[in-house]
């Protein structure tokens, strides 16, 4: 590579926790569907900050609203009110149809804002033994990296060496409707805490009618469902809310990522007051959480994905995505699925290279995306793209499939 990505990879090996495996690109600017590395080299964005960014790179909406309020007033922490954030909570409570809103920072906090709520609720409102509370999740499951998230993951990566585990989880199968019976009978348990789509797991999608049969399973038995949809919402699989494919409200739903466009973190819990009341002066909180900047830039960032229809546009262009792969045919793909612009390609496991090589072949290709569990690699543009620069992109998939197969 040439020196100048060098300099900048070799401060972060450095300097930087080991944490991350990057692909050896360095980004310097973002446009739209793409960003340009430190060489001047223009690549054909598919991973969209794992779709923080649906709305693109530097959307001009959003980065005014930004750089107006910064320019007005950044922070004041809840200690005071400020003049946006009930505002923010409105459009959101409007929108989405929840009586209240809880504004945090990252997806994770939104997570575990929305697991302490289910506890609470659990103990004041379902009536459970204080301590005994039970939350159901999914395996497979990626709902972040706090030690209490990883308390209850599958991934031994994510798990290995970081106990004593939070107690209080059960995992069960994901998309088993069965399973979530057997332990929604159980009084005990409060909520179920599941991804309608499970992203980090290689976009897999349940079978058509498990999250109507969630629905029912949670309301016959008094349990909350919270759907954690901080990757899949915000009109990344062709609709505002992946659970508005099977006509379903959850209980709880959780938003982070493109709820700010990419500009900063800003996650979103949404209940109705029955459940979020519980939540009391002093009983949580969050010194950014709510700040004027990202109550504004909220707004903004959601109301670009509807006034551009971008929900719509990814329903087009996820169909043009699929079905063009589809039509090459190759040995080396086992699977191709998604919703939306929510896609993943799943190797052979005799392809003769992994998904980590097929992401660098993409690279030299034009083309930035991320692979997941070895053969899986996962392919999110920003919604904002159009069918000739997918059908350039999909070109240069096809070029670097054909590279690895030579």
């Amino acid at each position: 590579m040439p020196e100048v990505p060098d300099y900048f990879i070799s401060l972060e090996a450095r300097y930087g926790a080991h944490n991350y495996h990057p692909l050896p690109v360095v980004l310097t600017r973002g446009s739209g569907i793409y960003v340009w590395d430190v060489t001047g080299r223009r690549y054909f964005d598919f991973l969209s900050a794992y779709s923080a960014l649906n709305q693109g790179h530097n959307h001009p909406r959003i980065v005014e609203a930004a750089v107006e309020q910064i320019r007005r007033l950044s922070l004041t922490s809840r200690a005071f009110y400020n003049d946006r954030l009930g505002e923010a909570e409105a459009f959101l409570s409007r929108l989405f149809g929840y009586d209240k809103v809880l504004l945090m920072n990252s997806g994770a906090e939104a997570v575990e804002s929305a697991i302490k709520i289910a506890r609470k609720w659990g103990y004041e409102k379902k009536g459970i033994q204080d301590g005994a509370a039970k939350i159901v999740v999914a395996s497979h499951n990626f709902h972040g990296r706090t030690t209490t998230i990883i308390s209850f993951s599958t991934d031994p990566t994510a798990r290995t060496h970081f106990g004593p585990y939070m107690p209080g989880f059960e995992i069960i199968p994901y998309d088993d409707v069965d399973a979530l019976a057997e332990s929604c009978a159980d009084p005990s348990v409060v909520a179920f805490l599941v991804e309608p789509i499970q992203g980090e797991a290689g976009v897999i999608i349940p079978s058509a009618g498990y999250l109507q049969q969630v629905r029912r399973l949670c309301s016959r038995h008094n349990v909350l469902w919270m759907a954690d949809e901080i990757q899949t919402g915000l009109g990344r699989t062709g609709r505002m809310l992946a659970v508005a494919h099977e006509g379903v409200r959850p209980d709880v739903l959780i938003l982070g990522k493109a709820l700010s466009g990419g500009i900063l973190p800003v996650s979103a819990v949404l209940a109705d007051d029955e459940v979020m009341e519980v939540l009391t002066p002093g009983t949580h909180g969050s010194t950014f959480g709510g700040n004027p900047v990202g109550a504004r830039v909220l707004r903004e960032a959601v109301s670009v994905i509807i006034d551009e229809n971008l929900a719509g546009n990814a329903e087009r262009m996820g169909h043009l995505f699929r079905r063009m792969l589809r039509n090459i045919q190759h040995p080396a793909i086992r699977e191709i699925r998604g919703k939306g612009l929510l896609n993943a390609i799943e190797l052979t496991e005799d392809a003769g290279f992994t998904g980590r090589q097929f992401c660098e072949a993409l690279l030299t290709e034009g083309i930035l995306a991320k692979d997941t569990h070895g053969q899986t690699v996962r392919f999110a543009p920003p919604l904002t793209i159009r069918q000739a620069e997918m059908e350039e992109a999909l070109e240069r998939i096809t070029a670097a499939l054909q590279r690895l197969t030579e």
